[in-house]
Parts: C-alpha cells; sequence; structure tokens
C-alpha cells in the first residue's frame, strides 16, 4: 500500500508562505505528477510530503497514518534526486546496497536486493564501474536502483531527468513508465517539463503560487481545462487566446470576420480558446478571421505557422507537414466548433 492524503497542508518560510493549503489524495500505485511555473512550490511540497521539509500547518498520512512529524527515514518512502547524489568511491553495486548496509541487513539480503533491482533496471553489466564511469542515464538508474532495494510504499522524483539531454530524457521516460508497470507502487514526480508530465501521469496536479489550479489525467487537464493558466500551461504550442464578446447569447470574435462561434447566456467580453491543431486554413476571407503568416516552421510531420491576425494578436496553426511555401501569404482561418474554450473576465472556463 502506499496511498498518500494532503490535508490543509501549508509551508511558511518566515513570514512568506509559499504552500497556501493544499488538499490532495494520492492513491495507491499511482504515478502522479506536480507541474507549474519555477516558484510555484512543486518541489517545496515534494520535499514536505518526504519530510526534507517540516509542515508549518495540516497534516500528512501515509496509509492513513499521520507521518506529519515523522524523520524521512521513518516514512518508507524513497526519494530520486536531480543531482544524482551518488558516493563517487563507490561501485555500482555498493552505491545501490548502501541503504541496507547501513541498516544492518545481511549480506545475502544485500545481494538478492541489490541483483533484483539491477535486472530491473538492466544495470548487470556495470555493477563493478564507478559514477565517473557512466553515463547521465546510467547514473540515474543507479540512483533509482538504490531507492528501489528498500521497498518502499511510495518514490519520490525531484525532476530527474533536467540534468539529461533530449535523447536520454526520451529513453529514461520509458525506463521509468516501465519500472512503474513493473512495480506498480506509488510514485509522485515533480517536473518542469510538461512533456514528461503528459506522457508518463495517471494524473498531473497543476500549481501556481503554491495552491492547486486543477488535478486530472492528461487528456482531462489538456481538452477541458478548468482556467486560462492551465490551458496555456498545459500544451505545447501553448492554446491560442483571443478576444470575444457574447452580443444576444452569441460569441463574436473582436477583429473578426463575423459570425456567431457558439451561444451562452452571459454578456460581456471574454477570451476565445483554441488548440493549434483546431485550426483549419483556407483562402482569405472564406474563414472566422484572416492573417499574415509571418513564419512557418518545419518538423517533418508537420508545420507550426505563426499568424498576424492583427486586432486577435499572432496565432499559432498546427497543419500538416505537405502544406508548405505559404510564409508570407495571408491566409483565412477557421475554428473547429467542437473544440472551442471560452474563458470569463475571472479566467475561468464558462
Amino acid at each position: 500500500m502506499g496511498s498518500i492524503t494532503l490535508n490543509s497542508v501549508e509551508k511558511w518560510f518566515g513570514a512568506v508562505q509559499v504552500i497556501k493549503g493544499i488538499d490532495l489524495d494520492i492513491r495507491d500505485g499511482e504515478l502522479i505528477i506536480f507541474v507549474g511555473p519555477s516558484g510555484c512550490g512543486k518541489s517545496t511540497l515534494l520535499r514536505m510530503i518526504a519530510g526534507l521539509e517540516e509542515t508549518s500547518r495540516g497534516q500528512i498520512l501515509l496509509d492513513g497514518a499521520d507521518v506529519t512529524h515523522k524523520v524521512p527515514s521513518e516514512r518508507e518512502l524513497s526519494m530520486v534526486f536531480q543531482s544524482y547524489a551518488l558516493y563517487p568511491h563507490l561501485s555500482v553495486e555498493d552505491n545501490m546496497g548502501f541503504a541496507l548496509k547501513t541498516a544492518g541487513a545481511s549480506k545475502a539480503e544485500i545481494a538478492e536486493k541489490v541483483g533484483h533491482a539491477a535486472d530491473i533496471l538492466k544495470l548487470d553489466a556495470y555493477m563493478d564501474r564507478r559514477p565517473k564511469d557512466l553515463s547521465g542515464g546510467q547514473r540515474q538508474r543507479v540512483a533509482i536502483g538504490r531507492a528501489i532495494v528498500r521497498k518502499p510504499k511510495g518514490f519520490l522524483f525531484d525532476e530527474p531527468l533536467s540534468n539529461l539531454d533530449a535523447s536520454l530524457r526520451v529513453d529514461m521516460r520509458f525506463e521509468i513508465a516501465r519500472l512503474h508497470k513493473t512495480l506498480a507502487t506509488t510514485m509522485v514526480y515533480v517536473t518542469h517539463d510538461q512533456v514528461e508530465a503528459m506522457t508518463l501521469a495517471d494524473r498531473i496536479v497543476v500549481l501556481k503560487d503554491g495552491l492547486i489550479q486543477q488535478v486530472g489525467t492528461p487528456r482531462e487537464l489538456y481538452e477541458r481545462p478548468d482556467t486560462v493558466f492551465v490551458a496555456q500551461f498545459i500544451g505545447s504550442p501553448k492554446m491560442n487566446l483571443m478576444p470575444c464578446t457574447t452580443s444576444d447569447g452569441q460569441f463574436v470574435l473582436d477583429g473578426g470576420n463575423g459570425g456567431a462561434l457558439g451561444s451562452d447566456g452571459r454578456s460581456g467580453a471574454v477570451q476565445l480558446g483554441i488548440r493549434p491543431e483546431h485550426i483549419d486554413i483556407g483562402a482569405p476571407g472564406t474563414g472566422h478571421c484572416d492573417g499574415v503568416v509571418q513564419v512557418s516552421e518545419y518538423l517533418g510531420a508537420d508545420f507550426f505557422h505563426y499568424v498576424d491576425c492583427g486586432p486577435l494578436g499572432l496565432l499559432t496553426v498546427r497543419s500538416s507537414g505537405a502544406m508548405d511555401d505559404i510564409e508570407g501569404q495571408t491566409i483565412g482561418l477557421t475554428f473547429e466548433n467542437a473544440n472551442l474554450h471560452f474563458f470569463g473576465a475571472d479566467g475561468k472556463a464558462l
């Protein structure tokens, strides 16, 4: 078992409150990811769960037992750090078994648990090497192996892939996803990389200024964001936003080609949001608005076109890789009605 519950958790550093009352249930066996901009409190919250930061107010439960004031070694959780934190003078095998050795485990028990972790992480061929003889990805696997041998109730990952290059990050994402399926153990993971969050998480927790903005599956956050902040933070490129007005129950673009985009009982200024892949390109005057293609980025299967639509701003449009040679042209843009998002003046979804 490895369920984690946060009840009204707060963290103060002197007079500054960085965690502002977090309530969250992390399910047993779930891989949940904290994301948010720098300074939002995601790493602080993880360290509070680990016991590395004291909880100013509130309660942290592990399998229903209060661990709020317990030291890290009493929480049955293992943490994997961004910096690997390996002992440079020890071999891979000794690094992985170090915690067991200091806890007084027998040589036979250490050999069994280290061997099992090495097999899971495909480290068998590196057991006699020192950390300096390993790649960044191999070092991170050793750090994960050191956590596995303790057989914790949960794993806590603090931006574990941020020191790796792009190719290694892709490989390690696969390794962590495979590890989660193999161990079926609770994992709480902090990252600033929303691609990691979208590809790995069972659920994502979006944080801003020490508060939870939304919790949901990657698809829920992408397709049904609760706020403008979540809409623009989740998804790359981010969602397009445009000024829009409700008049006689109809949504009309401010500065578009006219025509209603949907209906609502409210009136006043709102914002229209749409993802780049939900905009179709056509001839000028045939869509909801026109714009001039400023820049086109070729990415193989796709193009990203950055289109100046005057009062509506610079919109990003995603199209197939077959659509080239439109840079500098005036085009018409049509928005897919089934994929429109509307947000009120308070930034919340209507």
